[in-house]
């Protein structure tokens, strides 16, 4: 019987054309999966799409290459294919006709004649022969890429590679590993055990890059004397790490910086610290000149100083959508932030969740804190 690897690499030998995907809320270790792949993959002369929903590519990771080659939808197409043999005759000439509702080919021989049983037909696949999901629960964290294309995703062999807990194992392979620190570190015990020799500098960057992103860079997760061995592994084969570093940790402009200290002097807390949230006014963006964009950041930042922390939660006024408030609810632990939100119809997966609120921000503060209390109130936490 073959072993989980041993079946990737053969699905792998088999397609030509292969879709690498993500969630839409992606992680840094999502980004750096997904280019992993798509280097590893080129290598070995296959035709690689890189896809995720709504993705822009996030300051810290825009100096990783090829991260340009991660589009924000895809196009699946059937095809009929109609096949006539040539082993006993050659074609001269081809074309086709309407004739009472049906399309009929008309392929003149070269020399000999064709046969009927020498003619075939088949439906073809959307245009891809494999799909690999990296960093991913589940099919939904997909977005529309997913919802656009459900057929696709049922009719294409999926690969799902992720090191989380809650993993739904959608996929016909599924290699899941949770005493991993992150996917990328999965991706290259994959790839090692291809051939070891097809790691270079590139890839061992890519490869470094989500192990830090995850752990923001080694003070959370679930780290293991393999995690470390890993990353020294990496940094032994030429990855980067000084310019990680530099781009994931030490790259904040100064309008980033001070909209970070508007939302830290804004923390709240209850539930002994499980619960914490801020707010964002429109003020508060005129006056720092930071950009939405960044604030993921901040989060990370709480949930490495601020340990107890199992639901974080941020309102941020829109000021271009008049009295609209976004709410962001991150989780720590096995807390579905979806379902938290979920009479506002939120999107996004188990640990990040994000709604709208048709409220000025103070007023959806207290709409929303008072009605996450009376939920996690009901939870064993």
């Amino acid at each position: 019987m073959l072993t989980e690897d041993q079946q990737i690499f053969e699905q792998i030998a088999k397609a030509k054309k292969i879709l690498v995907t993500f969630r839409r809320d992606y992680t840094g270790d999502a980004i750096a999966s997904a280019l992993a792949l798509y280097l590893w993959l080129k290598k070995l002369d296959k035709q690689v799409t890189l896809a995720a929903d709504g993705f822009s590519s996030p300051h810290a990771f825009s100096w990783l290459p090829h991260i340009n080659e991660i589009r924000t939808d895809i196009k699946t197409e059937k095809r009929f294919v109609i096949s006539l043999s040539t082993r006993h005759a050659a074609a001269r000439e081809i074309s086709y006709q309407h004739k009472e509702g049906r399309l009929e080919f008309i392929i003149t021989p070269q020399d000999s004649q064709f046969k009927p049983d020498e003619v075939s037909a088949r439906a073809e696949s959307h245009g891809y022969d494999l799909t690999i999901v990296v960093a991913s629960p589940d099919l939904e964290s997909l977005g529309q890429i997913y919802h656009r294309n459900t057929d696709f995703f049922f009719d294409t062999p999926v690969i799902n590679i992720d090191h989380h807990p809650h993993n739904e194992e959608f996929g016909q392979i599924n290699k899941i590993k949770i005493t991993a620190i992150s996917t990328t570190e999965i991706l290259f015990e994959l790839i090692n055990n291809y051939a070891a020799e097809i790691i270079d500098e590139q890839l061992a960057t890519y490869l470094l890059t989500g192990i830090f992103a995850e752990s923001k860079s080694f003070k959370i997760g679930s780290l293991t004397p393999n995690s470390l061995l890993v990353a020294s592994q990496l940094v032994a084969l030429g990855a980067d790490r000084e310019t990680i570093v530099r781009y994931l940790y030490q790259s904040r402009d100064l309008g980033t910086l001070k909209l970070w200290g508007r939302v830290l002097a804004k923390l709240k807390s209850d539930w002994q610290g499980k619960l914490v949230w801020s707010s964002l006014n429109k003020i508060d963006f005129e006056k720092t000149g930071g950009d939405i964009a960044n604030l993921s950041d901040v989060i990370e930042e709480l949930i490495v100083n601020v340990p107890e922390a199992e639901v974080i939660v941020l309102l941020i006024e829109n000021h271009n959508q008049g009295r609209q408030t976004e709410i962001q609810v991150h989780t720590t632990r096995n807390i579905n932030a979806v379902s938290l939100l979920k009479e506002y119809e939120a999107t996004g997966s188990k640990n990040r969740a994000t709604a709208l609120l048709t409220k000025p921000v103070n007023e959806a503060e207290t709409e929303i804190i008072s009605n996450l209390k009376n939920k996690l109130a009901k939870l064993p936490i």
